[in-house]
């Protein structure tokens, strides 16, 4: 059982510091921010920035395949106005090419939202609603496929993050999930990440062996493990589907230590990025070495 736990680091004064930052706490995974993640347009990578960050990541030891980059919280492949879509759209293939050029397998984004201004007193709100998340999933795996075909020479893995559901966003059921990969054409370039907070809130409960289970035999039928590519590992401040999203650090949440106990006992997670986004990163290497601790001797 080989896992590969670290935390969403810093990449402030250049992508090349976020293997050192990553190395501080002692991770063996890390995720960052290609670009600033609050613009739009970002000046493209200097070959002295990609070079200090492929010879950091050689003194971390971490290699490219346990890097989850996040792109930018500007985009929104679900866009319901065309000029914003168009400008998402090209934002991501942006994002994509940047994670080409550091060489990175890897590229996790939250799907998209409708931005419904449909009226709640609309006596037929809950059928427009319906079919307005119906039509957002179906522009949310357009824009991927366009995104796929604009970087065809690349590797890069389109990776799903579930969302809690908050708001109009989408991504907060497995079903959902599945319904976007049904539609990408080349399903060698898709997957999916698991955030525990955002699973937890959207409704999904893993806090006994046996909600755990269940949970997790949902999420294999409807999406499937072959395309899971990585987990946030985070506790929840709200409640169980309260939709709202905000993380805790561990075991200071509703969600509980048991769970993560689950998840680093679980093979089904191993060799794949498990990141933690709680909400203390002092004590992040505190929570690495916590996590690896739950690690049961199978022998």
């Amino acid at each position: 059982m080989t896992k590969f736990v670290g935390a969403h680091v810093s990449a402030s004064g250049g992508v090349d510091n976020a293997p050192l930052n990553a190395m501080e706490i002692g991770a063996k995974a890390f995720a960052l921010f290609t670009k600033n993640q609050r613009q739009w347009v970002a000046k493209p990578l200097e070959v002295k920035t990609i070079d200090a960050f492929h010879k950091n990541l050689e003194a971390s030891a971490i290699l490219p395949k346990y890097i989850l980059p996040h792109d930018s919280y500007l985009i929104n492949l679900g866009h319901p106005e065309i000029e914003q879509l168009e400008k998402s759209r090209e934002a991501f293939i942006d994002e994509l090419e940047r994670c080409r050029i550091l060489g990175l397998d890897k590229l996790n984004f939250h799907p998209g939202s409708h931005l419904s201004k449909i009226p709640k007193k609309d006596p037929e709100y809950n059928d427009k609603l319906i079919q307005a998340e119906s039509h957002c999933l179906d522009v949310i795996a357009a824009s991927m496929n366009k995104a796929i075909e604009a970087t065809k020479d690349s590797t890069v893995k389109l990776v799903i993050e579930n969302t809690a559901g908050q708001g109009s966003n989408l991504g907060y059921r497995f079903e959902h999930l599945g319904h976007i990969i049904n539609k990408i054409e080349d399903k060698s370039r898709v997957g999916v990440c698991l955030d525990t907070c955002h699973t937890f809130t959207a409704g999904y409960d893993l806090r006994t062996r046996e909600a755990y289970d269940e949970t997790m035999g949902a999420f294999g039928r409807i999406v499937g493990f072959e395309y899971l590519m990585g987990m946030h590992i985070n506790d929840s401040k709200p409640k169980l589907g309260s939709r709202v999203d905000r993380h805790a650090s561990l075991g200071q949440g509703e969600i509980g230590w048991d769970t993560f106990k689950f998840i680093m006992n679980d093979t089904r997670m191993d060799d794949m990025p498990l990141i933690l986004e709680t909400i203390d990163e002092s004590i992040w290497a505190e929570e690495i070495r916590a996590l690896y601790a739950l690690i049961e001797d199978k022998q």
